[in-house]
């Protein structure tokens, strides 16, 4: 869109330094933003790759195995949700990527970096719902990584913010539906998860940043209703 576009459509979510939303449905995005491409990395020898999973709703990943170790067993696989309030950052942001870079190397795991859908301009459940996918399409080790590497009797779960809540999501998920190819979920880890209810509890009442939490929940999901009337 350009300059005088921009300027003379309405505003109508901002979320400062973060995300603007206009009217006509177009975004802005002032962080993560940034690409980084897959790569050895040069201080913990990990590879990683990029994948598509479904060429139709556009959800990818970046695949991680670490430096080459002579015990020839197959490692633990974490399958990985960033976070960003389901409106921002990538799988392929630099601060995912490098985290992944070092987690892989220091846990010595086979890792899958999921690059699910965001919102506004796919509100949830569509992040659910690709996450979902993603893991469906790891544990059937369609990917030659994932099939050499990965041992799918110990799978797990992480993910931070937005990403904890899927990584809890898709725990619940196998338990109503399970995993296919005989593989097992070991663990869910769940790191500051973005998570709310209706009612404000404990230091919610005192956050400064709650207005803008709730403002988020809004643009991601925008079909429920605000507990709070200034939002």
């Amino acid at each position: 869109m350009a300059d005088q576009d921009i300027r003379n459509n309405e505003i109508v979510h901002e979320i400062k330094g973060m995300i603007r939303i206009y009217k006509d449905g177009s975004v802005e995005r002032f962080m993560g933003c940034e690409f980084v491409p897959p790569s050895i990395d040069p201080q913990t020898g990990v590879q990683s790759k990029d994948v598509v999973i479904s060429p139709e709703n556009s959800i990818s990943a970046r695949l991680y195995i670490p430096k080459s170790q002579p015990d020839p067993s197959k490692l633990p696989l974490l399958i990985y949700f960033h976070g960003g309030a389901f409106c921002i950052e990538t799988a392929f942001s630099p601060m995912y990527h490098n985290y992944l870079n070092s987690l892989v190397s220091a846990a010595n795991i086979v890792a899958i970096s999921v690059d699910y859908r965001r919102a506004p301009e796919n509100p949830l459940p569509a992040a659910f719902e690709d996450s979902w996918e993603s893991v469906k399409w790891a544990v059937s080790a369609e990917d030659e990584w994932v099939k050499n590497f990965a041992d799918l009797k110990r799978v797990f779960f992480a993910g931070d913010s937005a990403g904890g809540n899927i990584a809890y999501r898709m725990g619940i998920q196998v338990g109503l539906e399970g995993l296919s190819f005989g593989a097992k979920l070991m663990g869910v880890i769940i790191v500051q998860p973005y998570f709310g209810g209706e009612e404000v509890i404990g230091s919610e009442a005192t956050n400064p940043n709650m207005e803008n939490l709730e403002k988020l929940w809004r643009i991601a999901c925008p079909t429920v209703t605000s507990r709070r009337k200034n939002v």
